[in-house]
């Protein structure tokens, strides 16, 4: 996030090594990974929208209309809780940002599956306002918060599957904890990021993913015949996801409530 001027079948294929399981390297299309790609489409075509509002009108009427702006949000403009994930400043902003999401948002939806996946999405880019509207005063927009919390899931996730992925997973759950350590430090020392929101959409994505995460174990019906079984599949936890919405939301009326009374 940039800120302006101040019964289903729950198991994957698994690996044919039991010590040192390690997710695919493979990057299938829109079929096999529908919410990453969607996602992507829609923050492009919303951009697209932007871009054409500011040639024809002079004026970003969406980026007006949409960012993360404390006064606007206390007057009432709620739906702003979620238009800031969909908004950026620049080509450069969105096409950092959807690469981003191209990178990490397949492996996370691999595992937690197409609901699961959008519904962290969605979340760790409100935590991530939610946080920002209460410690930054500047208005802010773009993708990253919700990114930077599925940053957050898939290290969480390979923390928990740390002796079932082995060495590959706890090297990958090591670069990911440097690369979040390194974006988190450029955010303090550059200006005009939003730090506060990555990092609200980070610790959500940690803590929807401990809570409320896969829980796979290998199952084998022999040496090379295995499979990754979810014990903790989307059916199980689609209520408590429910109750996480209703906990974000209460949060962000103590904010406001706080807020207006500063």
């Amino acid at each position: 996030m940039t800120q302006g001027i101040p019964t289903e079948d729950h198991s994957v294929s698994a690996p044919p090594a039991r010590s040192s399981a390690q997710p695919t390297k493979s990057r299938p299309g829109f079929k096999q990974f529908p919410g990453t790609y969607s996602l992507i489409a829609i923050t492009l075509f919303v951009f697209l929208w932007q871009f054409l509002s500011f040639e024809f009108f002079q004026f970003d009427w969406l980026l007006e209309l949409g960012a993360k702006s404390r006064p606007e949000i206390l007057a009432g403009e709620i739906w702003r809780f979620i238009t800031p994930m969909f908004l950026h400043l620049s080509i450069p902003h969105v096409l950092i940002n959807m690469y981003s999401l191209y990178a990490i948002g397949p492996a996370v939806e691999r595992f937690f599956g197409t609901t699961r996946f959008v519904a962290v999405y969605f979340l760790c880019g409100i935590a991530g306002v939610i946080l920002s509207l209460a410690l930054s005063p500047y208005p802010s927009a773009g993708a990253s918060g919700a990114i930077f919390g599925l940053l957050g899931s898939l290290g969480a996730f390979l923390y928990l599957h740390r002796d079932l992925f082995g060495r590959f997973g706890r090297l990958q759950l090591r670069q990911i904890v440097l690369v979040a350590l390194l974006n988190l430090g450029f955010g303090i020392i550059a200006s005009g990021i939003d730090n506060w929101g990555h990092l609200g959409g980070l610790l959500a994505g940690v803590a929807l993913t401990l809570s409320l995460g896969p829980r796979y174990e290998a199952v084998w019906a022999s040496v090379d015949d295995g499979r990754l079984v979810d014990r903790q599949p989307w059916g199980a936890v689609r209520v408590l996801f429910f109750a996480a919405s209703g906990l974000l939301s209460a949060l962000a009326m103590v904010v406001l409530f706080f807020l207006a009374g500063a």
